[in-house]
């Protein structure tokens, strides 16, 4: 009798085919304060972020993702719930208001999952009891360790606890694990703001970081009229890039830490493969806002410009067929959609109250879904106006329209001639169609977020 040997295709059809009703563990590996250009695979031309690039080479790089909310607190709330600020309830860094049972978190732990948190939580109060695996922790660069004299660094601490956590958990239930980078986020208190491993400081020495074009006093004079000096983006911008000698010290230091999450994600990867489930396990990567590098004078993020709203998302999904890795897509994804994306591969039903929409389909289906083509954008104050003002937007790919409710003042960009979002065109007669229907498709999406 004829023996039958399978080829390499049919063996990657079936164990497609055997993932397609198999629960997939899920990763989430989530900076901080890290936007979507600051990546080797996005053709960002100096920064080095060689296993994110394999990622994206492995799975999909989503080219035009974004938050709904520019902000530590309420984007990590989004990421839980699926839901916007308006309805999870969260307007700063306290504890979202939705169920927990009905996050994802909950979700996949009543379900069977071995459920671990690693790093920055923001949400308080956090309740441990709520997962397998819970360690806490950001605010500084270099920690302290119980029982230890050396300090070790919260990029280090992130990954020797990732590995605490896949190596001692259960291998008879699937497993969730949110990993929280607290880089690149600056050390606020300290006066270098950027504090990076002593072996990283060869990285990028001989190089010149690219100042932004509208990196110009001209830019921030062309801010709203209620931007002043006490803005918290302006002031941070002072600490920081306020001259090309600090911007370029300070950006390179923020890059080091980039590079060193990236080597970190790489040791989470290498022990994924070493146990040999990589290829059972969703891997996600983003981040959960945007960043400003000095544009329009301004440090940080808040507001809704691309540079603050607009923030990496990268998907290893191993059901995705060999033939479509390395894949990009273009359409508008949002932080929100992660909550819904999880659930689907955990095969657990997304609850009715969840606003996101389950991404996977844009990239499993040969004849991906329509999908949407503009989104709110909502913003608390924070402390008060001047301290950082509230904002609200109207997303699409060619137009912007921004409302600060606490001035009560619109603005109006065609982001198709003006990209950088430096013309205002609010209060030219000749867009004044143009804002009066993007004023009233605003309102409607506003009210539709509740």
């Amino acid at each position: 009798m004829k023996r039958i040997i399978p080829t390499i295709a049919a063996l990657a059809a079936s164990h497609l085919a055997a993932l397609a009703d198999k629960p997939l563990n899920i990763v989430v590996l989530y900076a901080d304060d890290w936007r979507y250009d600051v990546i080797a695979a996005a053709g960002h031309p100096v920064i080095k972020t060689p296993h994110v690039d394999r990622l994206a080479a492995e799975g999909v790089l989503f080219t035009q993702n974004r938050v709904t909310t520019s902000i530590c607190g309420v984007s990590r709330a989004s990421l839980y719930t699926g839901q916007w600020m308006s309805r999870n309830g969260c307007t700063g860094f306290d504890m979202f208001t939705t169920p927990w049972e009905e996050t994802y978190l909950g979700l996949v732990r009543d379900n069977g999952y071995h459920l671990g948190h690693i790093g920055k939580w923001h949400n308080r109060p956090l309740q441990e009891e709520k997962f397998d695996f819970c360690r806490s922790y950001h605010v500084f660069h270099w920690h302290r360790m119980e029982g230890e004299s050396h300090l070790v660094h919260v990029t280090t601490r992130n990954e020797n606890d990732t590995l605490d956590f896949l190596r001692g958990r259960p291998r008879d239930q699937p497993f969730a694990v949110t990993v929280c980078f607290f880089a690149p986020h600056a050390d606020d208190s300290h006066p270098q703001q950027y504090l990076p491993m002593p072996e990283s400081f060869e990285l990028y020495r001989d190089v010149d970081i690219p100042v932004p074009p509208n990196a110009t006093e001209e830019s921030w004079n062309r801010l709203p009229p209620f931007f002043t000096e006490e803005n918290e983006g302006r002031a941070r911008w002072r600490l920081r890039f306020d001259t090309e000698g600090k911007y370029q010290e300070m950006m390179k230091n923020y890059f080091r830490l980039i590079t060193e999450v990236d080597a970190a994600i790489g040791t989470i990867l290498a022990e994924l493969e070493e146990q040999g489930v990589l290829d059972e396990t969703l891997v996600i990567f983003t981040s959960d806002n945007g960043y400003y590098h000095g544009e329009r004078g301004l440090a940080d993020k808040w507001y809704p410009h691309e540079e603050s709203i607009r923030v990496p998302l990268v998907i290893r999904d191993p059901r995705l067929p060999e033939e479509r890795r390395g894949m990009r897509n273009d359409d508008f994804t949002l932080n929100v959609d992660l909550a819904p994306t999880i659930l689907a591969a955990a095969n657990i039903p997304a609850p009715e109250r969840m606003q996101g929409t389950d991404i996977a389909p844009l990239y499993l289906q040969e004849d991906p879904p329509e999908w949407r083509q503009e989104f709110f954008y909502e913003h608390p104050t924070i402390r008060d106006e001047s301290f950082i003002p509230s904002s609200q937007a109207l997303v699409r790919k060619d137009w912007k329209y921004f409302y600060w409710p606490g001035h009560d003042y619109e603005q109006l960009f065609h982001l198709e001639t003006d990209p950088l979002e430096e013309n205002d065109l609010a209060r030219d007669p000749a867009h004044a169609d143009k804002l009066a229907e993007m004023r009233a498709r605003f309102k409607e999406l506003r009210e539709k977020a509740k």
